[in-house]
């Protein structure tokens, strides 16, 4: 099983330009812990929401960046 994030910017396009190119992660815990020290990077990227995939699974869709 891999695990891995998806980049979503606020339109609901997918981010691949200026974000860190991660490897995928070996447990959901790492991907969480990875994303929990990240994600202001990823904000000031463009990177709006957040989809955690299981292989092609989605785990959860969605998630915002931004603090609420």
């Amino acid at each position: 099983m891999a695990w891995r994030w998806r980049y979503d910017d606020a339109n609901g396009g997918e981010v691949t330009e200026g974000v860190m190119p991660v490897d995928a992660f070996t447990s959901q815990a790492d991907a969480e812990s990875w994303l929990g020290e990240n994600w202001r990077e990823l904000l000031a990227a463009g990177v709006e929401k957040v989809t955690l995939l299981e292989d092609d699974r989605v785990e959860y869709a969605g998630m915002s960046l931004r603090e609420e």
